[in-house]
């Protein structure tokens, strides 16, 4: 792996680093962990970088995708828009409209009226979408993030589903297929995994038999976990794909012949331990009891989520061969005390200049952070596989004028 101090002389401080090597042993691992035949889908929420999203199409994801630009990343990176699952709540007319330009034809709904505007607009494309209804079901997981079994926006109340089932069949320009499930996020325990499909899978044979819902296509979401901005490897799971089968063998036997195509999803645990953010010390200094490392980078780069809940706080690691001594606060240049990194976070001993490096940030680093906020510049991002560069840019925002105009119009 290239040494990031001599990256830093030639892209500057702070640097983010990815690694396409990483991210290529991470879709082979959950590859391995998957059903065989099973479709896996890259969430570009997790990096939207187009070099990364470029080596998951090559590697053989589709990719999932909810906004307009991570749809023009995907298909900068060369998907087709067939290759792309439109998902998430509260969709436009405009956006809609303007993904089917851009050959999308599959679609998650979340509600009877997100079917009807997909619907709506098939038709006056001319076309037909198909689509995967999301349901929220009744299990709750145990551990990493919980996306149903409680009130939600995401999708539709199973009971909902089962006492009007007409409201989502026979749509005009809007063909159901399938479902949708993601009852878990980020889920490290291997158990509460492995339940937390099961469920999905009783659901879906459920709202099959009991709904009379098609389901040629079971989309049963993701879950699996990876380390955030802390030391730490992804976990194995060893016991999923066998389990799973199991269970898809006894509730829906179908999917062995083809009749029912398993669809999964996934970001950080393909793209986590990719990255790493190399940041400067800018300042050491005491206050009260506490020793503060002033760091060249914040929040408005790493960890930006976490005070929504969303993402846990970083953690820095030290450089090889320096071990740590004490304990600090990491703070960012940003002027507001919410630019913490970490508290409490066990550094060798630091000074002016000095590198810190933040490990497993391939995913929720820089676009999940306050990028626009004060105005800083967004640092540069390396993409190497071995030791050859395949890109290097730097994410800009800026206003730009715009003529007044009948409203999503300037989206087609």
């Amino acid at each position: 792996m290239p040494d990031v101090t001599e990256l830093l002389k030639w892209y500057g401080s702070p640097l983010y680093v990815y690694q396409l090597d990483a991210v290529e042993r991470a879709h082979a691992d959950l590859c391995a962990l998957l059903p065989v035949n099973s479709t896996l889908h890259y969430s570009l929420k997790a990096n939207p970088n187009p070099s990364v999203v470029r080596a998951l199409r090559e590697a053989g994801c589709r990719a999932e995708v909810s906004s307009l630009g991570e749809l023009d990343v995907a298909l900068e990176a060369g998907f087709a828009g067939a290759d792309c699952l439109y998902t998430g709540p509260g969709k436009t007319d405009q956006e809609v409209a303007y993904a089917l330009t851009r050959g999308v034809r599959r679609f998650s709904a979340e509600s009877a009226e997100d079917m009807r505007r997909l619907g709506d607009a098939a038709l006056e494309g001319n076309t037909e979408v198909s689509v995967l209804l999301r349901v929220n079901g009744s299990h709750a997981g145990t551990s990493g993030m919980r996306m149903t079994g409680a009130a939600t926006q995401f999708g539709v109340d199973e009971a909902q589903v089962l006492a009007e089932p007409g409201r989502f069949t026979g749509v005009p320009g809007a063909r159901l297929v399938g479902l949708h499930l993601f009852p878990i996020s980020n889920a490290r325990d291997e158990d509460s995994l492995i339940s937390a499909f099961a469920a999905s899978v009783s659901l879906a044979r459920r709202l099959r038999d009991q709904a009379g819902l098609p389901l040629q296509v079971l989309d049963l979401g993701g879950g699996f976990a990876a380390p955030y901005a802390q030391p730490g490897s992804r976990p194995p799971y060893p016991r999923l794909r066998e389990e799973l089968c199991a269970t898809l063998d006894a509730e829906l036997p179908e999917w062995r012949t083809g009749e029912i195509r398993l669809e999964f999803e996934s970001g950080r645990y393909l793209v986590s331990d990719s990255g790493r953010l190399a940041a400067t010390v800018r300042d050491v200094k005491r206050s009260g009891e506490q020793t503060f490392v002033v760091l060249d980078t914040g929040v408005h780069h790493l960890g930006g989520m976490s005070g929504l809940g969303r993402l846990a706080r970083a953690s820095a690691t030290p450089e090889p061969g320096d071990q740590p001594t004490s304990s600090a606060t990491l703070a960012g240049p940003l002027c507001s005390p919410a630019d913490v990194l970490g508290r409490s976070v066990p550094v060798p001993p630091l000074d002016v200049g000095d590198t810190v490096v933040f490990p497993n940030v391939g995913a929720y680093g820089l676009t999940a952070s306050l990028v626009a906020f004060l105005g800083r510049p967004a640092p540069v991002e390396v993409v190497l596989r071995g030791e050859e560069t395949i890109s290097k840019t730097r994410l800009q925002l800026s206003h730009v004028p715009v003529t007044p105009a009948p409203f999503g119009s300037e989206l087609m």
